[in-house]
């Protein structure tokens, strides 16, 4: 049987969303700064090295004051094992300074804001959205692209048409959550090598399942 996107869309939320943890997060901070810090941070390497690298730069560096008059080499050598290390170490410090100077020391929670801030994209925008100022936000990351690309919501490979396709399909209000579960899922069960269809509880919904 050939289910359209929105039927797809609906039912693995419905599923996913029930069988998930009420509240997902994957980063430990939920200072607005510190978690936007940590985003930047996270690309390219796991959750669980940010939560331990962020766990000593905030120590030293708590406030976007702090940061913003940090010495780049010794924010480096805090950082190093994240991996790209020049380069955050350059954006989280001008980040930092960029909220001093022009947002009062304070996480603008607007799309167009926060994507002026050095190493801001719009995933790491849609985390600040969603979780900080609780709006609607879908975050594209590899695990979320590569689940809603399986289950037949969208062949696009470009992140914003994939957050623009998947919004669609979904009421404003369950975009988040569907954001957070589809990524759980992704970690989960919906490897990108060896997917584990077979315990899957959404694969009667999923396009890429073998058994229709």
């Amino acid at each position: 049987m050939e289910y359209t996107p929105t039927q797809r869309a609906t039912q693995t939320y419905q599923i996913l969303t029930r069988l998930s943890p009420a509240n997902i997060s994957f980063l430990t901070q939920t200072d607005p700064f510190q978690l936007l810090i940590s985003v930047i941070m996270s690309a390219q390497t796991t959750d669980r090295q940010v939560n331990e690298v962020a766990s000593v730069l905030f120590e030293r560096y708590p406030t976007p004051q702090d940061l913003a008059q940090a010495d780049i080499e010794l924010v480096k050598n805090i950082i190093k094992s994240t991996g790209f290390y020049n380069t955050k170490a350059k954006n989280i410090i001008g980040t930092a300074k960029a909220l001093v100077e022009r947002f009062n020391a304070t996480v603008p929670l607007e799309m167009e804001d926060l994507v002026t801030l050095p190493g801001v994209g719009r995933k790491t925008a849609n985390v600040i959205i969603g979780q900080i100022a609780q709006k609607p936000a879908i975050i594209v990351d590899t695990h979320f692209a590569r689940v809603v690309q399986r289950v037949g919501l969208t062949t696009s490979k470009d992140p914003e048409e994939i957050e623009k396709e998947v919004a669609k399909l979904l009421p404003p209000h369950h975009h988040y959550r569907y954001s957070m579960t589809v990524n759980l899922h992704g970690r989960q069960i919906c490897h990108a090598r060896k997917p584990l269809c077979f315990i899957c509880p959404i694969a009667q919904w999923c396009a890429s399942f073998p058994i229709q």
